[in-house]
């Protein structure tokens, strides 16, 4: 079992409150991300849970049992920090095999814990390999790996992909998310990355200066984010926002739509203006527009669009994906 909740936790250094009451229920064997700008306190939340920081306020429950005053080792939680952390000196083998050697499990065992996780992890030709002989992708599968043997009730990534380059990140992030739904097992992701978010989440958290601003899967949070800066924050490109009179004719503070929300040159009322860069990317071209008074807006297409930095186009927004916001940020549903 693997169910982790989280009532009214607090974490202060001082007089500076960096988790202001976070209430979440993860349930088990989920995959979970917390997402957010860096210094929302997603690590510090993560670390909370891991026992890596004291609590100044509330509870942290794993499987029921309130685990605040449980020191990190009796938690049973397994942790994959940014940095791989492994032992150069030692091979593959030695570097998983060593928290069971810690715990003292005899050799038959640990032999078949590493030999099962390496398999799982196609690391089995690298056994006897230093860290030194490995590619970034390698030396993080093995901090997984070490992560995996010790069978936890959940497994914790702080920022696991962060140091791998672009191709690799994918590559790992779908290598991550099949191995926990392969394993079954509870996994809380930290990272600031809202694509390796909204694509490997079962749910998303998303953080703001110490405070949960929405708790939902990826598509909630696309379609209905509960206010302006989960809207900006979930979605690539970000979500456009326009105020003053504009707004105020949909009975709005402030209006947002979706780059991908454009139709351009269509039918219908929207915003003209010259397009002053056009990113050309094959699958898509991003067209980023000067529309006078509205501002800067931000409009995605499919497929290749035949129009150039300095052309005028008419964005029409779609009526029915229009967003509307409140004088305090807050989503307007009704």
């Amino acid at each position: 079992m693997g169910q982790i909740t989280l009532q009214g936790v607090q974490k202060a250094f001082g007089p500076v409150h960096i988790i202001k009451g976070a209430d979440l229920d993860i349930a088990d064997g989920s995959f979970v991300v917390f997402v957010g700008p860096s210094g929302c306190g997603k690590t510090t939340l993560l670390r909370l849970i891991a026992g890596l920081e004291d609590v100044t306020d509330g509870k942290i429950l794993i499987d029921g049992k309130n685990v605040v005053a449980v020191p990190p080792a009796k938690r049973g939680l397994s942790m994959v920090f940014q940095s791989y952390a492994l032992y150069p000196h030692m091979s593959v083998r030695g570097n998983i095999a060593f928290g069971l050697k810690m715990a003292g499990l005899p050799k038959d065992e640990i032999n078949r814990k590493v030999e099962a996780a390496a398999a799982t992890l196609n690391l089995t030709p690298y056994l006897d390999r230093k860290p030194r002989e490995l590619s970034g992708g390698q030396r993080q599968r093995v901090a997984i790996g070490r992560a995996i043997v010790r069978e936890p009730k959940a497994f914790l990534f702080d920022e696991p992909l962060s140091n791998l380059d672009a191709a690799l990140r994918v590559q790992m992030r779908l290598e991550v998310t099949r191995l926990q739904k392969q394993l079954a097992t509870t996994a809380i992701y930290v990272t600031h990355d809202q694509v390796e978010a909204m694509t490997m989440a079962d749910k998303i958290v998303v953080l703001n200066a110490g405070k949960i601003e929405q708790y939902g899967s990826p598509i909630e949070l696309y379609q209905k984010p509960a206010n302006l800066f989960v809207a900006g924050f979930i979605g690539s490109p970000k979500m456009n926002f326009i105020t003053g009179d504009v707004a105020a004719q949909h009975g709005a503070a402030t209006i947002g739509v979706r780059p991908e929300h454009f139709h351009i040159d269509g039918g219908g009322q929207g915003w003209s203006g010259k397009v002053m860069v056009a990113e050309h990317l094959g699958s898509d071209t991003f067209l980023y527009v000067d529309a006078g008074p509205v501002g800067t807006l931000t409009a995605r297409c499919e497929g290749e669009k035949g129009v150039k930095a300095g052309d005028q186009v008419t964005l029409v927004p779609d009526p029915n994906r229009i967003y509307r916001f409140d004088a305090s940020g807050n989503a307007i549903f009704a």
